[in-house]
């Protein structure tokens, strides 16, 4: 029996920097502030002209290449996960694997909001234990600044820009991509949404001006639902497999909030030091933020070490994965 493992993972974060000082300048607030309600210090801004999430993507992907030792034609499918693709259509996964040179590739992108990595981790599994592909990229690429109000004190300290990518390939050894559970509401999409820029509320001068073009988040409703059904999912997870949290080496959420991250790892009962975290550096890079976190720890991560990844994002959409390391 074929299982799908991680065999290469790398990220890419943009060089602007934008710290609490700076939005402070910006908008009212202070860096206590932010700190305290949301653990953010600083947030990577790609902040070039005419550049989107490919851009960011494009890097990670060649890293990932680099490291592995793989040519660009060795890659049979490249499965993007974004909420802010360069364009409605094409798709942001084509224009990487154009600027990867990835040419014997299928490629097309998830949007699965902040859920969008292991959505699409769980899709490259599927493909690669039916046999159908046998190098699969999984890419996470986000330019969250290209949604965010900058003058909306409540979710412009969130955000910032990133991306990571990761290698699927098959194995025999019981390892890697072991399970995952997903859920979706859709009587959450009023909580965390764009309201223009899509086929009910097109773009025009007036949604620009009423500012439906920005992200909306509505906090409260938010914070409640991520709690609730990361820790639910968390749960699930690890009890149809067997496992309670001393079983599990590494729980890795989604980088959204500290309190978040916080309220889940307490209700789950688990080892603040098992829980990775960067958000403080990073801020909330949505589909980007578990991957990104994910390498930047792949030094204290080793092979047989059992994972925990959860995420919640806009739909509302969330779940959970669990893996076996092999890298």
């Amino acid at each position: 029996m074929l299982h799908a493992r991680i065999s290469g993972i790398a990220s890419y974060l943009p060089d602007g920097i934008l710290d609490n000082e700076m939005l402070s300048q910006m908008v009212d607030t202070n860096d206590e502030w932010i700190t305290t309600r949301v653990g953010i210090k600083t947030r990577h801004i790609l902040k070039e002209e005419g550049l989107g999430s490919s851009h960011l993507g494009m890097h990670a992907v060649n890293r990932l290449l680099e490291s592995t030792g793989n040519k660009p034609e060795d890659i049979d499918l490249i499965i993007c996960a974004t909420s802010n693709p360069d364009y409605r259509f094409p798709s942001t996964a084509s224009v990487i694997a154009h600027k990867c040179g990835l040419t014997n590739c299928y490629g097309y992108d998830i949007q699965a909001a902040c859920a969008g990595f292991i959505v699409a981790l769980q899709d490259a599994a599927a493909y690669v234990r039916a046999g159908y592909n046998k190098k699969v990229i999984v890419v996470a690429a986000e330019m969250m600044s290209s949604m965010v109000n900058y003058q909306d004190r409540s979710t412009c300290p969130l955000f910032g820009d990133g991306a990571a990518a990761v290698l699927v390939e098959p194995t025999e050894k019981e390892t890697g991509v072991m399970d995952a559970v997903f859920h979706v509401n859709g009587e959450g999409r009023d909580h965390l949404v764009m309201r223009a820029g899509g086929s009910v509320m097109p773009t025009t001068h007036e949604t620009v001006d009423a500012g439906h073009n920005f992200l909306f988040q509505d906090g409260r409703n938010v914070y409640k639902h991520a709690v609730t059904d990361m820790y639910n999912s968390t749960l699930e997870i690890t009890k149809r497999n067997g496992l309670t949290m001393e079983t599990v080496d590494w729980l890795v959420p989604h980088q959204a909030n500290l309190r978040i991250i916080e309220a889940v790892s307490s209700r789950a009962g688990i080892d603040p030091a098992k829980v990775l975290v960067n958000i403080e550096h990073t801020g909330n890079t949505s589909a980007a933020s578990i991957p990104i976190c994910l390498d930047e720890n792949k030094s204290r991560l080793k092979a047989g070490d059992k994972i925990v990844l959860t995420a919640f994002g806009a739909g509302f959409t969330w779940g959970a994965m669990y893996l076996i390391w092999d890298l």
